[in-house]
């Protein structure tokens, strides 16, 4: 059972660094790295060790899966770009629903 918890895990991880992180050559150790520690622990003979590592894989693969979807919903929500011209024409709008007119500060 542990193996296929850990092929499982392995196979997850090394997806989400792909993905998130690269594959290019100068992004191409993060990769390394994974399949070195998945390869230096396959002779664990500790259980609770062995479920140790596979939990601390599957939360390292929850991590990047969730920053990447974060940044996702930032640039969904235009959170990186400046808003000082859509907020400019909201306060026009705003203000001439009532019949009056921003002042020459706010106009560009």
């Amino acid at each position: 059972m542990g193996t296929a918890q850990a092929a499982t895990a392995y196979r997850q991880l090394l997806k989400a660094v792909r993905k998130h992180v690269g594959r290019e050559d100068r992004q191409r150790h993060f990769a390394d790295y994974v399949t070195q520690e998945f390869r230096s622990n396959r002779n664990l003979s500790d259980p609770s060790s062995v479920q140790r590592k596979i939990k601390l894989a599957r939360d390292y693969t929850f991590l990047l899966n969730s920053v990447h979807h974060h940044k996702d919903l930032l640039f969904s929500y235009n959170i990186a770009v400046d808003r000082s011209e859509e907020m400019k024409r909201i306060l026009g709008k705003s203000a001439a629903s009532v019949g009056l007119q921003l002042p020459d500060v706010y106009q560009s």
